[in-house]
């Protein structure tokens, strides 16, 4: 669960950033910063940041701010990034991840997804933030990808994070071990805890997992009194029938669970899937309606629930 950390001498780990969102409002509580790290154990189908899913840095060309200049063929040394008849063709397996074509592109369509940070330069990133916290309640969310796949690099940045008192949120699919949650939830005010389906096969055919180390890991932290704000994806024909939604309720009463966001499902990742390259599984369902969102909303609230549709 710790493979895309890499330590540098005997003090200094480095994490894998594939991205850092500023002034976020969907990832916890007021205003926040979230810091996404590449890798994660689940393969979601509707996942729309296929870009966390593997843990090393990677090629993605995004042909819709692509100007076919050719800059980045002229300069691609291992012949990964072919330019011929005003058409770019790309051949990862070829890549090295050296970044030149990243350098020389002017539109920004091509380049390497995935950096090494230390954690000390991503503090520098949060610190920015920090004026906007103190007033909105907000603070800093861990996301991915799975965070806990980078748990050295976790760890230290939490850690950073509480000595300057910022509120700490770590998005989960809690897949991850007993003792990795273990070294990391004395250091977190609260998780987002992802709860998607109940019946463990078609979990596990929607996810590439069981889900039952995910609800193990969960009854824990509630037992715990960890703090757990759940977010409940709507997948249209997956995961939204009365069966599943009503066994989601009745699970959460158990654990004393209060509060819940119901996320609907978007194809806002689709372009994302095109531009590394990939077969996107998705592309008949559509996003749920309304009158849907409120169905299931309604459903959540008879167990108690206080239910919000979307983020925040």
């Amino acid at each position: 669960m710790n493979s895309a950390t890499v330590s540098v001498g005997a003090t200094i780990t480095k994490g894998i950033v594939f991205d850092i969102k500023k002034y976020a409002t969907d990832d916890g509580p007021g205003i926040r910063t979230t810091v996404f790290l590449k890798g994660c154990p689940l393969r979601c189908s509707w996942c729309h940041n296929p870009e966390g899913q593997v843990s090393a840095p990677q090629l993605i060309y995004r042909k819709k701010k692509c100007v076919r200049c050719g800059e980045c063929a002229n300069d691609c040394p291992t012949g990964a990034i072919v330019f011929a008849r005003k058409r770019i063709s790309i051949d990862r397996k070829l890549c090295n991840l050296c970044g030149k074509c990243s350098k020389k592109c002017p539109t920004d369509a091509v380049g390497i997804i995935g950096k090494e940070m230390t954690v000390s330069e991503v503090m520098k990133e949060i610190e920015k933030d920090m004026p906007f916290y103190e007033e909105s309640k907000g603070g800093v969310t861990i996301s991915g990808g799975e965070p806990l796949m980078q748990l050295d690099f976790l760890g230290e940045l939490l850690a950073e994070c509480r000595k300057r008192n910022i509120h700490t949120a770590v998005d989960s699919c809690g897949y991850a071990s007993k003792e990795a949650f273990d070294k990391i939830v004395n250091k977190v005010d609260v998780f987002l805890y992802d709860v998607k389906m109940m019946d463990d096969r078609r979990h596990k055919r929607y996810t590439g997992v069981s889900n039952k180390l995910i609800l193990e890991n969960f009854e824990r932290l509630a037992g715990n009194g960890s703090g757990i704000l759940v977010r409940f994806p709507v997948i249209p024909s997956i995961n939204d029938d009365e069966e599943n939604v009503t066994k989601t309720g009745e699970f959460l009463r158990r654990h004393g669970i209060e509060n819940i966001h119901v996320l609907p499902y978007h194809r806002a990742g689709i372009d994302k899937y095109k531009s590394m390259g990939r077969a996107y599984k998705l592309k008949k369902i559509q996003s749920p309606s309304d009158e849907e969102l409120r169905l299931i909303k309604e459903r959540l609230e008879a167990f108690g629930l206080k239910v919000r549709i979307g983020g925040g």
